[in-house]
């Protein structure tokens, strides 16, 4: 599939592969998704987010997990012992559905914790901010649009949040043939169509992740490489002399994710109107493009960087314990009418019954040691 919106990027990916030979699939994905001009992330009047988009992220679906995590960070700020001022950094914040929970549920049931917070949205989308700022312009005096790299701190002490980010980020894909690792590149065919090759692996980085994890892969199995997660772990580790790390995502044990039996192909999925295309090298920037992510290696890193894991568990065991059903009740409590009620009762269900997208994500807390 391919549309004039996608045919620019297609045209100019073509053109490299024309100039340079066949390219890793972690440089078409990057492509795919962060291109300055025509990437998933960048075009405008592209519908992601919602029912009429390609997905939707649990701060879209229910005010609850913004307020409910607000709840959260406001004892994280007691347990930082209550600092004058302290900096939220969210890291993917799309149109600021999280943002806006957060700053309304703070400055209504916690005003210190509210007064004290600077609020950081780091987002590659210029679309995406400018829908942050028309949705966060009652809290522009404490807003601030900036990358994880320029944002080394405003203040010494604060937390880093990032929800479904990392399965975002491009991914080396690998295989083995004959015995030998072997990482898939895009190359075009007769047709013009982008197709897979097998080349040698485009840097070492890649054998050694998997020699860390003790992981041998089977003769034809796929696997998915997120060397990029890895490094973006090891800058957030930096940003607060105190403070934490907080990531919401959709993971596996390396134990599974690389077990031929679960996942032969790997986990890359291509995501167009909540439905998984066929073809993920079809269309380049028309599609979300996302994996599994390895969090053995993520609480590795962490560990590694000076963090401590305070909290590793399912996404609906840490909204029950960090305070949902308190946030449901004080929420509907001041709902205007009983159909409202009514809908925060029905996503409250969805994200902690059993069978809801809750079961399917994971919450980690790190901290920095204090």
């Amino acid at each position: 599939m391919e549309d004039e919106r996608s045919a620019k990027l297609s045209l100019r990916l073509r053109e490299r592969i024309e100039r340079e030979g066949a390219i890793s699939f972690h440089d078409w994905m990057e492509a795919a998704l962060y291109d300055p001009q025509d990437g998933y992330y960048r075009l405008s009047g592209l519908e992601r987010w919602g029912r009429a988009g390609d997905y939707r992220t649990s701060p879209e679906r229910s005010p609850l997990f913004a307020a409910t995590f607000a709840r959260f960070f406001a004892a994280l700020y007691d347990e930082l012992g209550r600092p004058p001022h302290w900096t939220i950094l969210e890291s993917g914040a799309g149109a600021g559905h999280f943002a806006q929970g957060v700053l309304e549920t703070l400055a209504r049931t916690n005003p210190t914790v509210f007064s004290a917070t600077r609020y950081v949205i780091d987002d590659t989308s210029p679309s995406a901010r400018a829908l942050a700022s028309e949705r966060l312009a009652p809290f522009a005096s404490r807003v601030k649009y900036a990358t994880l790299s320029d944002s080394a701190a405003e203040s010494e002490a604060g937390i880093i949040f990032a929800n479904e980010l990392l399965d975002a980020f491009p991914v080396h894909r690998v295989t083995i043939r004959g015995g030998r690792l072997r990482e898939l590149f895009v190359e075009t065919c007769d047709t013009g169509d982008f197709v897979w090759t097998e080349r040698d692996p485009s840097t070492p980085l890649i054998a050694d992740y998997l020699e860390r994890l003790n992981v041998e892969l089977e003769e034809g199995q796929v696997a998915d490489i997120n060397l990029f997660a890895v490094d973006w772990l090891k800058r957030a580790a930096m940003i607060f002399k105190r403070g934490y790390v907080i990531l919401v995502d959709y993971g596996a044990e390396a134990g599974d994710l690389y077990d031929k039996s679960l996942r032969p192909r790997g986990s890359l999925r291509a995501i167009h109107s909540h439905r998984h295309m066929e073809n993920v090298l079809s269309g380049p920037g028309l599609y979300d493009l996302t994996t599994t992510i390895d969090w053995t290696t993520v609480k590795r890193v962490c560990l590694e960087a000076g963090l401590e894991i305070v909290t590793f568990e399912r996404q609906d065991r840490f909204l029950l314990g960090a305070g949902l059903l308190e946030e449901l009740a004080r929420m509907t409590a001041g709902a205007g009418t009983g159909a409202a009620s009514l809908d925060l009762s029905a996503t409250a269900r969805e994200m902690v019954l059993p069978g809801g997208m809750s079961e399917s994500f994971q919450v980690l807390v790190a901290r920095r040691a204090l």
